[in-house]
């Protein structure tokens, strides 16, 4: 019966190997994924978002003086003109300078996540692995009874390579919001210019850390997944075989379940937090 064995432990492979990707993908920069290939082509876009960031910095500056100062004579007062010139020289500065401040807020949620990591004594991904008992009713059933175990496997197998590509695609997904907040910066940066603008960049900025925090709500789901799987399914020796296999991978699936959840939820779940 080493073909019912084989769909079991290629279903369980294809869920390690998803599972190591999103520990590497979790704990890796975004300058060094892929070899950093795509970080070099975000760059470029930046640096060109970046001249139309300092075009839309004037406009955002004039009709927040427009709409801040009621007459000419107003901007006149030295305080007024002080304010001004500060908040543009920010605003000037958060666009120039926005790629290492978002790479910062990014080094904090990434040192925040190696902290979970190490306070949970989590090195890595546990492997799920099939259990022995799992593995000798298969062996001992007859060709009749291999049938009703095969197709029970076939699902159980399809199941968990189909959770297993939802929840590293939500993994990617984080990646390339990251890209993309990166290369677009520069404009709802520039919006700090005016006071009734800067809502814009308050917004980008808060909505740019609540993607980096996912990571970390997504370590959470790692942390309870790895609880969960360290204590196996208990097998009733007295099932049959197909019964037995059928309890497994039924607990095995829950688990998993839950795992993609959370790791699906981890941009709800910020959101609420931060009241976006």
């Amino acid at each position: 019966m080493n073909w019912i064995i084989q769909n079991l432990e290629n279903a369980l492979r294809t869920w390690n190997d998803r599972m190591a990707a999103m520990f590497d993908l979790i704990t890796q920069s975004p300058e060094y994924f892929r070899g950093g290939g795509i970080w070099q082509v975000i760059l470029s876009i930046h640096a060109a978002v970046q001249g139309v960031g300092l075009g839309l910095l004037v406009l955002f500056f004039v009709i927040g003086v427009v709409k801040t100062c009621g007459t000419f004579s107003e901007l006149k007062r030295p305080e007024i003109a002080v304010k001004m010139f500060i908040r543009f020289a920010l605003a000037r500065a958060a666009v120039v300078y926005g790629l290492e401040l978002m790479m910062a807020v990014f080094a904090i949620v990434q040192g925040l996540i190696v902290q979970i990591l190490t306070a949970a004594g989590l090195a890595g991904a546990d492997m799920a692995t099939l259990p022995d008992e799992i593995r000798t009713s298969i062996e001992s059933v007859n060709f009749i009874n291999s049938i009703p175990l095969w197709i029970v496997t076939l699902l159980g197998g399809l199941v968990i390579t189909v959770l297993s590509i939802i929840m590293i695609m939500s993994v990617y997904g984080r990646f390339f919001k990251i890209y993309m907040y990166t290369a677009i910066a520069p404009v709802p940066l520039a919006s700090f210019a005016g006071e009734p603008s800067s809502g814009m960049g308050r917004a980008f900025i808060k909505s740019y850390a609540a993607v980096c925090l996912e990571g970390a709500i997504i370590v959470l789901g790692l942390i309870i997944f790895s609880a969960f799987a360290s204590s196996p399914p208990t097998i009733d020796p007295d099932l049959s075989a197909v019964a037995q296999v059928w309890a497994y991978v039924g607990e095995l699936a829950f688990n998993m379940l839950i795992l993609v959840g959370m790791v699906k939820m981890a941009d709800r779940v910020v959101r609420e937090m931060l009241g976006l």
